[in-house]
């Protein structure tokens, strides 16, 4: 299993930017195998954390057109900056276990 760490500091939000974030989500989730989508923003700062079987996936979702729109839109409109890390997960757990 692999984690994707998405880590940006906004300059604007709107109703176009949720929108967008809200349909890529989607489309991660049911067309190329991501297992858990969650973000999350305080002030000028977000963060989203997404789970993918492997890195094939990340890939193919990376290169997606669709996808490649919103990474343009977010550059140009709504982030001032943002970092990706991708690593690949060594061990989790639960509580309660599942």
């Amino acid at each position: 299993m692999f984690v994707v760490i998405f880590r940006a500091r906004v300059r604007q939000f709107d109703a176009e930017y949720s929108a967008m974030a809200a349909q890529m989500r989607e489309l991660a989730l049911t067309q190329f195998g991501c297992l858990s989508f969650n973000a999350t923003t305080e002030g000028d700062q977000e963060i989203a954390v997404s789970y993918w079987p492997d890195e094939a996936s990340i890939r193919r979702w990376k290169q997606h057109t669709e996808h490649l729109e919103a990474q343009r839109m977010g550059r140009e409109r709504w982030y001032a900056s943002y970092e990706v890390d991708i690593a690949e997960v060594q061990r989790s757990y639960a509580f309660p276990a599942h």
